[in-house]
């Protein structure tokens, strides 16, 4: 019917078969951005959020998000993550705070979806605890910037900055 994996021959939702595909190590990495207003940005600084340390807190969401993928995405394989790093950075120039996710697995299937739920998961989170002083905040910019390993190879986001091999 078409190219597109995630639905039969008679245009069906379904899970795709991964029983015969190889064993290889995986790495996806995704971005996000929260734009938010320079008081915002300033109260991350200084960590003057009464919840808490935004950036820590959205770290942890961010993982926890990787690892629920497959619950949040219908069609997604549970995978056993080797690797979950989530990397928050203000932005001052942007007004925004930058995320960056890597996720790793060794297995048959990529893990795109889990970097990208991570990077937005840790979006949203960074929202969550912000809104209270600025509801006009704007998630934005998810992409996945990297993918390796697997039968299709590897990907490179055409124009964008590709991040350090910091591996382990």
């Amino acid at each position: 019917m078409s190219e597109f994996t995630h639905f039969d021959a008679d245009g069906a939702a379904r899970m795709v078969d991964v029983t015969e595909k190889h064993v290889t190590d995986r790495e996806a990495i995704a971005r996000a951005a929260v734009y938010a207003s320079a008081e915002t940005i300033t109260k991350i600084r200084d960590r003057a959020f009464a919840k808490g340390d935004v950036l820590d807190v959205a770290r942890l969401a961010g993982i926890m998000g990787a690892k629920r993928t497959s619950d949040l995405i219908p069609l997604c394989h549970p995978l056993p993550i080797t690797s979950v790093k989530l990397d928050l950075k203000l932005n001052d120039e942007r007004a925004c705070v930058d995320i960056e996710s890597r996720v790793r697995v060794t297995g048959r299937t990529g893990v795109e979806m889990e970097a990208l739920t991570a990077a937005t998961v840790a979006a949203l989170t960074v929202y969550d605890m912000c809104k209270s002083v600025d509801k006009g905040m704007v998630v934005g910019d998810v992409r996945l910037v990297r993918k390796t390993g697997g039968k299709s190879g590897a990907y490179l986001r055409p124009g964008e900055a590709q991040p350090a091999d910091g591996r382990e």
